[in-house]
């Protein structure tokens, strides 16, 4: 069985050919940053699998892929480009990729969150602007972090955060423990915390999981920190909560449509501080992203069609 990296477009095909073992099945590189879905069926004919950076994949243009038996998406998020159920009927397995880059993760979404607490993209901006800015920040050592959701990113930023002298709170849709965490309901983290930082998937339960109704049970003047998906959020109330002090800065590495538009109206709000979802992009994360997702394809391509 052979298969294609679909989307190897910038540093992914470098890091892909570092990763490569003699033993892997062939896979050719496809060098571009973006497929347009009338190009997938001929690009994938013959492809027994595919490698997935970022590629969308409608149920309908998928039809024409005869030969396809296997998605590797690279990450966890496949469903914000995919519909894996709509696939499997078509004889499509979808694989995900999970912890490669958990510490990365943690780490960006600490960074977001100091940055957040101290002012520091204000300020920047200010300065480059001719301006000088200072910003009264929040001392976070003896504060509250909820962390919603608590799988391997979450475990990690409460290492860091309870390292930082936090005191750490989490919920989770399944029980947990953890040394040094207390496990929560959802509205006593909400009440309590100065900073909440999201790490749940994206699917039908969790989109739009911070609702205005969740934000209004929030401790006032909160920092929100989102490094899952965009769509766990309900943008509009957050902009709304940005705007009357329920929050006091959100920190954002993922967005309802990406890239972010110029004009956004989260580009023009002060109190926001934002990454171009790049919070997993480290040479460690991405080496181990790659070579996981070839031992996937090593796997499913040694099962007899």
């Amino acid at each position: 069985m052979k298969g294609l990296f679909i989307d190897a477009g910038g540093e992914l095909a470098e890091v892909f050919a570092r990763v490569r073992r003699p033993d892997d099945p062939p896979v050719a590189v496809n060098p571009a940053e973006e497929v347009a879905a009338e190009e997938l069926a001929g690009l994938l004919r013959g492809c027994g699998f595919v490698l997935n950076d970022h590629t969308y994949m409608p149920t309908e243009a998928m039809r024409g892929c005869t030969d396809l038996r296997h998605v590797v998406f690279l990450g966890t998020g496949a469903r914000s480009y995919m519909n894996p159920e709509e696939l499997a009927e078509l004889g499509i397995e979808v694989h995900t990729i999970k912890g490669y880059g958990d510490t990365a993760v943690a780490e960006h979404t600490i960074a977001l969150m100091w940055a957040a607490a101290r002012g520091i993209a204000r300020m920047d901006g200010g300065m480059r602007a001719g301006n000088w800015v200072r910003v009264e920040g929040m001392q976070l050592t003896g504060k509250t972090l909820g962390l919603i959701g608590f799988g391997g990113i979450g475990a990690e930023v409460a290492r860091i955060a309870a390292g930082s002298g936090m005191r750490v709170l989490a919920w989770n849709r399944s029980p947990r423990s953890a040394p040094g965490v207390t496990f929560v309901d959802l509205d006593t983290l909400l009440a309590e915390s100065h900073v909440v930082s999201l790490h749940l998937l994206l699917n039908d339960e969790t989109r739009g999981f911070l609702s205005a109704e969740r934000f209004a049970k929030l401790r006032k003047g909160a920092i929100l920190v989102n490094t899952a998906r965009g769509a766990v959020v309900d943008e509009a109330a957050m902009i709304a909560a940005l705007g009357d002090g329920t929050l006091a800065h959100a920190a954002l590495d993922v967005f309802d449509i990406e890239p972010l538009p110029a004009g956004h109206p989260l580009t023009r709000i002060g109190n926001v501080t934002l990454s171009a979802h790049s919070a997993f992009w480290t040479p460690e994360a991405s080496e181990t992203l790659l070579r996981r997702a070839l031992d996937i394809a090593k796997r499913v391509a040694a099962v007899p069609a």
